[in-house]
């Protein structure tokens, strides 16, 4: 995957060139349809997914909690605290996403620790306005 483009997604814009590059050489670009469910709440949570493209809703216990589009990520709550998903996720349009599973996060904390402590902050930020 071209570095450059994940400059586009909001959660990996502010990071080095550096890190951008170790990202994309263990990140994989996933195209997905409408109505695909993403993630399904209660499962644990083996990847994160940034949306590079496309929108999709949050439900937990049947109930839509968000709404989502390019630049947000899911599942890095449970890839970092190795827990399970808390919400379901749906495309509501064609999606290309940007993903990385729980050993490519691993690999990051290696060489890029800056990475995984961006995904990090991320997560208490969610964590305090959930």
């Amino acid at each position: 995957m071209d570095a450059s483009r994940l400059k586009s997604i909001s959660v990996f814009a502010d990071l080095s060139d550096e890190d951008l590059s170790h990202i994309a050489a263990l990140a994989a670009e996933v195209s997905v349809p409408e109505g695909k469910e993403l993630v399904r709440e209660g499962d644990y949570s083996y990847d994160v997914l940034a949306i590079e493209e496309g929108t999709a809703r949050v439900e937990r216990g049947g109930e839509t909690i968000a709404e989502l589009g390019a630049g947000d990520v899911i599942g890095e709550m449970g890839v970092l605290e190795r827990s399970q998903r808390s919400a379901t996720v749906i495309a509501t349009s064609p999606m290309r996403l940007v993903t990385l599973t729980s050993w490519d996060v691993r690999k990051l904390r290696k060489n890029s620790p800056e990475a995984v402590e961006h995904l990090r902050q991320l997560v208490e930020r969610r964590r305090d306005h959930a």
